[in-house]
This record gives C-alpha cells, sequence and structure tokens, in this order.
C-alpha cells in the first residue's frame, strides 16, 4: 500500500497489545486499505486483530431502510471475517465513547480507522484522540486518492480539481489489498445475535427497507459486473434520461463503502466499452465524487448557507423577497403534493425505492428553492428529505449536491432571474426537451 494513504492522527505512546480496526465508512472486508493497513500493523508486532463496528442509533435522519440494508451488510462482513480467523464486535452507542471504552478494556496497543471528511466521524475521533494514549491512525480507504493528498485547499470547481487528482492516479492505482488469515488468535466471544439486533435497534421505521437491491460485498460485485456488462457503453447518451434504465445503482455500495471506488474504476477502466461512455462514467466516479469529499473536508460548513460561495450568497442575498408563485412547507414536499406532477413523481422515486435518478435530483434541489421561503428553508429540507429517504444518504455527494443545485457551489454565476438570481435555473420545458417525461412520471407512478 502507498504509506501517503495512511496518516498517524495521534502518536501515542508504543505499547504492545492488540491492533484493532474501528471500521465505520468502509464496511467490506475484502479490498480495504484501512483494514490491510491495520492488519500489516499487527502483523509486525505479533499482535492479535480485531474489526470493531460501532453502532449509533438515530444517525442523522437515517431510518430503518437505511440501517436495515448497512446492517445486512456487515453481517456478512462479519461472516467474511471469520473465515479469516479475524473477529468482529458489534459496539452499541457513541463511537467516540464506545470505541475508547473497547480499547481500554482490551488494552488495545493501536487503532486504525477509515477516513470520512463529515463532522459526525471527526468529532468522534477527537474524542478517541482524547482518551486514549496510544497510536491512532486514520486511512482513507474510500477515494482513490487520499482526500488530503488530492489537493491541500477546498477546489473552487471541477477544472481546477481535475488536473490535480488525474496527475496523482498513477502514484495511487496500487494494487488493491487482499485479506490474508490471520495467525495470532483474539477470542472476543459469541458472534453478533444479528436478528436481535434489527430487532432492538431504536430507529424509525415508518421509512421501510426496500427490495430491488441487495446489500453487501458479493452483491455490489454483481451490481458492478451487471453495469459494466450491460451499460457502460451506452452510458454517456442514457445517463441524463430519467426515462430510461442507464444509471449504475452503484451509489448505495459506494456510500457504505461496501465496494471500493478504486474497484470500480480499475474495472471500468480495463473495458472495451465506448470511449466517451467510459470517460463520462470515471469522471463522475473519480473526478467529481472526490471534489465532494474535498469540499466536505476543507468547508466545515458543508451542510449550510456560509458554504456556497460570495458570487452566490449574494445574488441569493438580493433576491429573498421576490415573490413565490407557489410556496410548499416541508410535509407538502414530503408528500409530493406540489403542482408539478414531474417533481411529485422525483419525490415519490426516492420515497419508494431509496435513490433518486441523477438528473431529477438536480431538478428536485432548485424546485424547493424556487417554491420555499428562503435559500436556508429549502437547504434544511432538501437535506432533511434526502437523508431520510435515499439509501446513500448523509454523504458527501448528497451535501454537495444540494449546494450545487440550491447554492451555486462547483458552478458558475448565469443569467440573472427572480428567486435564483444568478444561481443555475431548471425548468420542466428543459427536462421535456431532453426527456420523455410523460414516461419517466408513468413508470413511477406504477409503482405506488
Amino acid at each position: 500500500m502507498n504509506p501517503d494513504r495512511a496518516r498517524i492522527l495521534k502518536e501515542g505512546r508504543g505499547e504492545r497489545g492488540p491492533v484493532v480496526y474501528w471500521m465505520s465508512r468502509d464496511q467490506r472486508a475484502e479490498e480495504n486499505w484501512a483494514l490491510a493497513f491495520a492488519q500489516e500493523l499487527a502483523s509486525k508486532r505479533g499482535s492479535p486483530l480485531a474489526v470493531i463496528f460501532s453502532l449509533t442509533e438515530n444517525f442523522l435522519g437515517a431510518t430503518a431502510r437505511q440501517y436495515g440494508f448497512m446492517l445486512r451488510g456487515l453481517e456478512e462482513v462479519e461472516e467474511a471475517l471469520a473465515e479469516k480467523k479475524i473477529p468482529f464486535a458489534l459496539l452499541r452507542g457513541d463511537p467516540g465513547e464506545t470505541v475508547s471504552g473497547f480499547a481500554e478494556e482490551h488494552g488495545v496497543g493501536a487503532v486504525v480507522t477509515d477516513f470520512s471528511p463529515l463532522a459526525a466521524k471527526r468529532s468522534w475521533s477527537e474524542t478517541v484522540m482524547q482518551r486514549l494514549e496510544i497510536p491512532i491512525y486514520e486511512v482513507d480507504a474510500h477515494n482513490i486518492v487520499p482526500c488530503w493528498r488530492a489537493s491541500p485547499k477546498q477546489e473552487y470547481a471541477a477544472r481546477t480539481f481535475r488536473p490535480k487528482i488525474r496527475r496523482m492516479l498513477p502514484e495511487f492505482c496500487d494494487e488493491l489489498p487482499r485479506l490474508k488469515v490471520h495467525p495470532i488468535p483474539w477470542d472476543l466471544g459469541e458472534g453478533v445475535d444479528w436478528d436481535r439486533i434489527r430487532r432492538a435497534i431504536d430507529v424509525d421505521r415508518s421509512v421501510p427497507e426496500v427490495d430491488w437491491i441487495a446489500p453487501g460485498e458479493r452483491a455490489a460485485r454483481k451490481a458492478l459486473r451487471r453495469f459494466l456488462d450491460e451499460k457502460l457503453s451506452a452510458y454517456d447518451g442514457e445517463r441524463n434520461d430519467p426515462s430510461l434504465q442507464g444509471q449504475s445503482d452503484l451509489s448505495p455500495y459506494l456510500h457504505f463503502g461496501m465496494i471500493s471506488a478504486a474497484r470500480v474504476a480499475l474495472e471500468a477502466a480495463g473495458r472495451d466499452a465506448d470511449p466517451t461512455s467510459r470517460a463520462a462514467f470515471l469522471e463522475e466516479l473519480v473526478v467529481r465524487r472526490e471534489l465532494s469529499e474535498n469540499f466536505c473536508f476543507y468547508n466545515p460548513g458543508y451542510d449550510s448557507f456560509a458554504a456556497f460561495p460570495d458570487w452566490a450568497k449574494k445574488t441569493l442575498d438580493d433576491h429573498r423577497d421576490d415573490p413565490r408563485e407557489y410556496l410548499y412547507d416541508q410535509k407538502e414536499l414530503e408528500a409530493a403534493e406540489t403542482h408539478d406532477d414531474l417533481w411529485n413523481a422525483a419525490q415519490m422515486e426516492m420515497v419508494l425505492r431509496g435513490k433518486m435518478h441523477g438528473y431529477m435530483r438536480m431538478y428536485w434541489a432548485k424546485k424547493i428553492l424556487e417554491w420555499t421561503e428562503s435559500p436556508e428553508e429549502a437547504q434544511r429540507i432538501a437535506i432533511y428529505l434526502n437523508d431520510r429517504y435515499e439509501l446513500d444518504g448523509r454523504d458527501p455527494n448528497g451535501y454537495v449536491g444540494i449546494a450545487w443545485s440550491i447554492g451555486g457551489v462547483h458552478d458558475r454565476a448565469w443569467g440573472e432571474r427572480a428567486i435564483f438570481g444568478k444561481v443555475r435555473y431548471m425548468s420542466r420545458k428543459g427536462a421535456k426537451s431532453k426527456f420523455d417525461v410523460r414516461s419517466y412520471v408513468e413508470r413511477v407512478a406504477s409503482w405506488s
């Protein structure tokens, strides 16, 4: 593994003792640089190795839909680890407290965790660092180029970020790691009673799980093969048409780390597919996705109006008092009770399926700005709905996608108009010129 993929968060004392991989964002056993780093560290020390996951309930608006998908994937992780003689422990409670408590109880000598740019994980890591006096490492197993190496600052747009990440890709396209059988045993007792956990967890159950997508590493690999075999060559022509089935449907797997983005990129880059489509897919997977990571890492207000570029804040402020032809509150929007059947279809696609088409996500968020009292209210509602229903909610892509739509993040100023100011506008008429709106609306209606 490229050593620059890891960084030390706390030097600590060089104590002997077991090594723990605190799994959080990258929920897979194979091709996981953070787990591979932890195993290599344990092997060098001649120490046992374990994987722990701290389950925090009612996390950032997640519901039974997201928890169910995640827990079924983690159950598969436990099985895969058992084959490598690596125990898995599921902790419950605030991760900062439970992870440090586990380390203290078991005399852990080092903790390795995976990287996230989001505030919650960074706060948990701070708590762990404050409580423990042992080495604590962070490994970016989520991005192809580690976020802190891709750029030392918040990038303005894809055009400023693209050359930097492309320049570094050869350095970090190292071989994906294989997990080995760990030779030093560590008995942590019986495995997790997953059925009991699913019954007992305190979570909003009013949003049900979905059955069109299966969770876990094996399902993620199958979904990747299906996309590459059936959709990659047509991706450029079909990805922005919601009436078609042209998207990869990999975002839930990437969000939960059930598959490595590096694996997806390597497989796609090696395919004999239409070059334009292949390039379009890799642009979204690598440049746009890791640009979102960059934004959330360097901008602590990533989910607020304060994170918008100055030109967008000014133009939105200038148009705060513009009259709205339609005004809807959160309840009406959540119930898809607007005058626009296209917007209603997008909202219901998310409610019923847990994944809205990417083009419609942009239209959906921009209309929330147009139909609510302020940009702040629009952003709050969009984040609430996205994180409540989307399988890939609470993700840098989600926060940045909403900030792009409502606040011009990573975009440029456009022609000025009411409400939006110079923020890019999208209309039903524009959508109708790009795809068969009626077909999309009718297809979503057939799911109800």
